[in-house]
């Protein structure tokens, strides 16, 4: 019974803004479209990719992520539209 607690764990999914800083996860899905959608892609997020929360302003928009390497900042109605598995 706990491996199923943690199998639930595992595949939990969130949005990228609901990550703690810290923490890593992974892309599930971008539900973005148009332009954000393409900036998004073209960053290199995309399903199966590890992202990493690493720091939040002081107002808490937007939140800085390591992704590829690289450091990108999104704003909270963007970080919204990428869902990542726990």
């Amino acid at each position: 019974m706990g491996n199923r607690q943690l199998d639930n764990q595992a595949d939990k999914i969130i949005s990228l803004y609901d990550l703690p800083v810290g923490r890593s996860a992974t892309v599930s899905s971008i539900q973005a479209e148009g332009i954000i959608r393409r900036r998004m892609l073209d960053l290199g997020l995309v399903p199966g990719t590890r992202v990493e929360a690493l720091r939040i302003s002081p107002a808490g928009d937007p939140k800085a992520y390591r992704i590829r390497g690289a450091v990108i900042a999104f704003r909270k109605e963007e970080a919204y539209q990428i869902l990542i598995n726990l």
